[in-house]
């Protein structure tokens, strides 16, 4: 990736744009593009954070989300989240026609190991918002299913290379400053170390919202944490899968390597990568582990991503999250949205993803008393952002808050927000 500076000195933009991941860069792009200058600040390197560790399926299939939002909301709206993500599929594919991405067409497969109800509930439900999904009765998966939702020409790529290419498309009216850490921000002007930013519209693109004086991020958010490996010289699947369960997991290829994700846990739990290595010895006794990674992923109450005003007393603060593992299509349509809002125009799709909806939802209640349990746990380090109770994660070598999903090296540096300052006693 290109390299850049830290903000110095008292800067000033049409839009500060806080995070310098996919979806901070893609809302820069898109902005530009309507003559809007734009500040980008990223706390250590573009691209550094979760957007380097995906697993980049570009797919609108998103689980099986489309029942949910059926049952939850209506159809209308279910058609909406199906419109915005099939759109920015269409756009990733158009734009990596410029850059040298590696984008390959695939199917994707939403599989079940024993639920086939659910895979048939969702076919019903796309069809009513008129999308022809496939049941597939049998897989090139390793393991037995009861079939799968298949969605025909999907893609996968590499986001990197991608990202590569937007930020040297992008004009002199976006500038990107790296090492840049947004430590405050005071109605439209945000401070790090070193610079004083003042823009007249603030969008908040940090994976997890940092600001918690508004929106209620801390409740309508959890963060999970899930592992890759990579085995290689393996079969081609022929395909993308992944399991309805959220415990289960997904397989996509990537050139002689077999990505094999999953183990899911929430952030503070104890890691489950050894299981994931246990299935792959199992099933492929014969192909190394070359690679091991994780990742982590902001859940939302309802599974939409929050995308739009920070707030409904925030007109001039936007923010992007909570994209549920579905971060490449979503940030996209996150981009197309928060540009729309910007620019004072009405966006067909806003309304599904309107960070103000109802947060009367179950998990609500699960977060609520999960935070609330780590908060009376009398252990120290204590996480900054809320002083909830800290985990040791031996596996990863890192301090976990159970509560929000913020972790720090054995030294008590931030690895992961929302904490936006180091430990003081690791």
């Amino acid at each position: 990736m290109p390299e850049f500076p830290a903000a110095r000195g008292n800067l000033k933009a049409d839009v500060l744009i806080v995070g310098g991941g996919i979806a901070g860069l893609l809302t820069a792009y898109e902005l530009q593009k309507s003559g809007v200058s734009c500040i980008v600040a990223e706390r250590k390197r573009i691209c550094g954070g979760i957007t380097g560790r995906t697993t980049a399926k570009v797919t609108f299939q998103h689980g099986l989300i489309y029942q949910k939002i059926l049952r939850e909301y209506g159809a209308e709206k279910a058609k909406m989240y199906l419109e915005a993500n099939q759109n920015a599929l269409k756009k990733i594919a158009a734009l990596s026609k410029k850059f040298d991405c590696e984008l390959q067409k695939l199917d994707s497969y939403i599989y079940s190991r024993g639920n086939r109800a659910a895979l048939e509930n969702e076919i019903g439900a796309l069809a009513r918002i008129g999308f022809a999904a496939e049941f597939c009765e049998k897989t090139e998966l390793p393991i037995t299913t009861v079939g799968a939702v298949r969605f025909k020409n999907q893609a996968q790529f590499e986001p990197l290379k991608f990202l590569r290419g937007v930020v040297n498309e992008m004009s002199d009216s976006v500038h990107i400053f790296e090492h840049t850490h947004i430590i405050e921000i005071s109605g439209k002007t945000a401070l790090s170390k070193r610079a004083k930013i003042a823009a007249d519209k603030i969008v908040i693109a940090t994976h997890f919202p940092f600001i918690n004086t508004h929106g209620s991020y801390f409740l309508k958010l959890y963060q999970s944490r899930s592992n890759v490996i990579a085995l290689a010289n393996a079969p081609d699947i022929h395909g993308m899968y992944m399991d309805e369960n959220t415990n289960g997991l997904s397989f996509r290829n990537y050139g002689g390597y077999l990505l094999i994700g999953g183990k899911a846990h929430k952030t503070g739990e104890p890691c489950r990568r050894k299981e994931l290595e246990l299935f792959a010895e199992n099933i492929y006794p014969d192909l190394p582990i070359e690679y091991a990674w994780g990742a982590q992923d902001c859940i939302s109450l309802d599974g939409i991503p929050y995308i739009g005003n920070y707030s409904a007393l925030t007109p001039d603060m936007y923010v992007a999250a909570g994209f549920n593992k579905w971060g490449m299509t979503n940030s996209m349509a996150a981009a197309e949205i928060l540009r729309d809002k910007i620019l004072g125009k009405p966006n067909p799709y806003a309304a599904v993803f309107d960070p103000s909806r109802s947060i009367l939802k179950k998990q609500l209640w699960i977060n609520g008393f999960n935070a609330v349990k780590t908060l009376l746990t009398p252990t120290v380090p204590r996480c900054p952002h809320m002083g909830c109770a800290l985990k040791w994660n031996a596996e990863e070598r890192s301090w976990d808050c159970p509560c929000h999903g913020s972790r720090f090296t054995k030294d008590g540096k931030l690895l992961d927000n929302p904490s936006n300052v180091d430990l003081d006693k690791p």
